[in-house]
């Protein structure tokens, strides 16, 4: 690999360079005012929640005209853009999944929007295309979301979502034509296929069709059912297998064992953690029955279960049942009640990220303080051995089958590339299977984990990413970058993204809050609800150490989240303004008081409770980021970013945030502005080139006021 220089820096003490005081789009407020349990709250911005409205359009339009103007002007920009794109420009592989003997994998020659699927019939055979989905869009804005073969091998289903939507489309692939069928799914959204044994069809879960008057692109959910579907048959024609229309609200999911025994249908509540768990005994394999009675096996909402395999009829389950940090239980079909269920591998101190069933033994991977370790057991529980794995890095996933011994899994870390490996659980060797060549020098950086003390004491661990040898004098700076919820953790990736922004001089931080999963369920149960400001002290706590160790200064330091994460950095920014010089919140959840009134936003009462809640309404609005905006105050420069497809996070949470700030404060120092990807959604699925444009214009706009953007 090439090592490169060292990129120049300003002066540390350097200047921010003059700019053009920004006038924003006039945004018109109208009187509009809600009553919560006795609180009368002003929405003066409601008219911004209706995103196919001609004034919504317009104000869109000149909002980008106002940011777009700004951007293209900052001196660092294109250099930035060019730098990411030969970073991006490697061949990426995914991990490989073997059904019908044949391997299943995408690969990415380098700049390509989105990653074609390739089949080979051997691990040493040469890959041939099946799918490309950037011929479905010039701009690339057709993804594939979801690929799964049949277990003979004969069909591939596959998913596409357009423009960021969850909303997906399935269709199905004849493997020995290469042609498609007439089969065609509509209005499926949070679904897999899963295949019966005999490969004749597939279940899987949708919700009705939406109503034609609106947008049905952001219509409510409810309702979701599971269906069986036949090749060859049209949807009209396909099989009602479960319902629960006395709990529209539940999430419906299913799943087929792998020997093509049992029908898994996880129940779930919203975000919340723990589910139900029922199943459809399909009998005969060959011939499945794919209708019947459905055994409620565990029928109330106290723990996480997930069936990661099966002896006949004994189901391994992972569960957090009487273990914060999981453990494996095995259940008996014949004799299912809970005085016959059997501990086989016991919680320990640390976290059950994720398990599964490979080659007759469980595979699971820990959380250690938010770094991986992989574990191998036996079916009884006794211990085989641990995977070594390169350093302080993170288990991506893992595939495999339960009847073959054959175990891929993929690590990283922030300054090592996906890399995937293969492990013979049978010898117990372990080689590289792929890994790619990425155009930098990994040796002139490395990570450190600190912990930092929260206001009531917890400690809360960091990875803090830089060069070697770096001089803590408060010069450099810092993104910090973290998430907070809904028990999703935030362990060592590479991003070339992140590469960057080292390259051009900064420090690269991550902190593991609480509402996350690295320590089990109590870490989560700690970050929601009536506890999330726990999640903005932590935060807070991470700022002000990067800062009191001398990594950084306040006029230095960048703050980033996205989706929950920019609730938090929203929040964040309205309790401290102080803390940060630039914010980046992405597609947050800004407007606490109505998440609940759009697409899926009901499920995150879980997490956030909700202002149906006399109680939770007032916690709400005490730290809602769009209510909560104050005048007077000098904020950082702040862009919000988001699409204006996004119907995971509605964009009137972006909105109405952003007006909010603009029409509080039009002399801000710094300017105040929103980002809005057209024809884009949430985040998945978009294109190469829109990631490149979007982080070259963060990375510009950190750089410019963080008095590092001069050259």
């Amino acid at each position: 690999m090439r090592k490169l220089a060292r990129l120049p820096l300003v002066a540390a003490l350097a200047p921010v360079l003059a700019f053009a005081a920004v006038t924003y789009p006039a945004t018109k407020a109208v009187e509009h005012t809600d009553d919560y349990h006795g609180t009368k709250v002003a929405d003066p911005y409601r008219w911004l929640e209706d995103v196919d409205a001609a004034d919504t359009k317009a104000w869109v339009g000149a909002q980008n005209d106002t940011t777009f103007g700004f951007l293209k002007n900052l001196p660092r920009r294109e250099a930035i853009k060019q730098r990411l794109t030969e970073l991006v420009n490697y061949p990426r592989f995914s991990l490989p999944r073997k059904e019908g003997g044949r391997y299943f994998y995408t690969f990415n020659s380098g700049l390509q929007n989105q990653s074609p699927l390739y089949v080979k019939d051997s691990l040493a055979a040469e890959g041939r295309l099946l799918l490309d989905p950037n011929t479905l869009a010039k701009d690339g804005t057709v993804a594939l979301a979801n690929t799964s073969p049949s277990p003979d091998g004969k069909w591939l289903g596959y998913a596409l979502a357009t423009a960021g939507s969850d909303w997906n489309e399935f269709r199905v692939l004849d493997l020995a034509t290469g042609r498609d069928t007439a089969d065609v799914i509509k209005w499926v959204k949070f679904s897999g296929f899963s295949w019966t044994k005999d490969g004749k069809g597939f279940f899987y879960s949708r919700y009705p069709e939406p109503r034609r008057e609106g947008n049905q692109v952001f219509s409510d959910l409810a309702n979701q059912k599971i269906y069986y579907h036949r090749i060859g048959t049209a949807q009209t024609d396909d099989l009602l297998v479960y319902e629960r229309p006395d709990e529209p609200k539940w999430g419906l999911g299913g799943s087929v064992t792998e020997d093509g025994r049992y029908l898994i249908i996880r129940v779930s509540q919203g975000t919340d953690t723990r589910h139900r768990l029922h199943y459809l005994d399909l009998k005969d394999p060959q011939r499945p029955q794919v209708q019947g009675e459905v055994v409620r096996l565990i029928d109330v909402l106290e723990a996480q279960y997930a069936v990661i395999g099966n002896s006949g009829p004994v189901l391994y389950v992972d569960t957090d049942l009487d273990a914060t940090r999981h453990r494996i239980i095995a259940i008996d079909l014949g004799h299912p009640d809970r005085a016959n269920w059997r501990t086989l591998v016991p919680e320990s101190k640390n976290v059950m990220e994720s398990t599964a069933m490979i080659g007759g033994k469980f595979v699971v991977n820990y959380l250690q303080d938010a770094r991986s370790r992989l574990s191998v057991y036996a079916l009884d529980g006794s211990p085989v051995r641990d995977i070594e794995l390169p350093g302080v890095g993170t288990v991506g996933g893992f595939t495999g089958r339960e009847d073959e011994p054959e175990l891929f899994f993929s690590y990283t870390s922030f300054v090592y590339p996906t890399t995937s490996f293969r492990h013979d659980l049978a010898s117990g060797r372990t080689e590289v299977y792929q890994a790619p060549k990425v155009a930098f020098d990994p040796n002139i950086y490395e990570t450190r984990q600190v912990f930092c003390a929260s206001k009531d004491g917890t400690k809360v661990p960091m990875f803090i990413t830089a060069r070697k040898g770096l001089k803590l004098d408060g010069s450099h700076p810092t993104l910090l970058y973290a998430y907070g919820g809904f028990n999703i953790s935030m362990k060592p990736t590479f991003s070339t993204s992140n590469l960057a922004w080292l390259e051009f001089g900064g420090v690269y931080a991550q902190a593991s809050l609480r509402g996350g999963g690295e320590y089990g369920k109590e870490w989560h149960l700690a970050g929601t609800r009536d506890h999330k400001q726990n999640v903005f002290d932590d935060f807070i706590a991470a700022g002000d150490y990067l800062v009191s160790e001398k990594y950084t200064a306040h006029d230095k330091l960048v703050i980033s989240g996205g989706s929950n994460g920019g609730l938090l950095v929203g929040a964040v920014v309205n309790q401290r303004p102080d803390l940060a010089r630039v914010a980046f919140p992405a597609v947050g959840v800004m407007d606490m008081m109505r998440f609940q009134k759009f697409t899926i936003g009901w499920a995150w009462a879980s997490d956030y409770g909700s202002s149906d809640e006399p109680a939770m309404a007032k916690y709400l609005l005490g730290y809602s980021p769009v209510h909560n905006v104050k005048r007077g105050v000098t904020y950082p420069a702040i862009m919000v970013t988001t699409g204006d497809h996004d119907d995971r996070v509605h964009p009137g949470h972006s909105f109405k945030y952003a007006a909010a700030l603009q029409a509080a404060n039009p002399a801000n120092p710094s300017p105040l502005l929103i980002r809005i990807e057209t024809n884009a959604g949430h985040g998945a699925g978009k294109p190469i080139a829109k990631i490149i444009e979007e982080t070259a214009d963060k990375f510009a706009f950190a750089l410019h006021f963080t008095g590092t953007g001069a050259n």
